[in-house]
């Protein structure tokens, strides 16, 4: 059986798109949602340690940008549940390339 997801990278270094592959018959679904195993390539040697869930009501919401130096730098995994999501991602390394 193929992977649950399917693994993309992206033109910006360290990101990734993660699009995932639900399993489906008459009945409904089965998506999975994490998977350490599928994943470990893409996490290498970070580790999920929380998971977060919002909810945005309102159309056209703009949430804030994140943004940490190490330690306590994160490795951000966003899904949307429904709807859609318009997510950004800025490079501010010194060695990036504008794509």
């Amino acid at each position: 059986m193929s992977g649950r997801f399917d693994i993309v990278a992206l033109p910006i270094e360290n990101l990734t798109l993660l699009q995932r592959k639900p399993l489906g018959d008459g009945r409904g679904y089965l998506e999975r949602m994490f998977c350490l195993e599928e994943l470990g390539s893409v996490l290498m040697d970070r580790n999920i340690v929380q998971i977060n869930r919002t909810l945005t009501s309102k159309r056209g919401t703009v949430r804030g940008m994140h943004f940490q130096y190490s330690p306590h730098a994160e490795t951000k995994l966003v899904s949307c549940l429904r709807g859609e999501v318009f997510d950004v991602a800025v490079d501010l390394r010194r060695t990036s390339q504008p794509i």
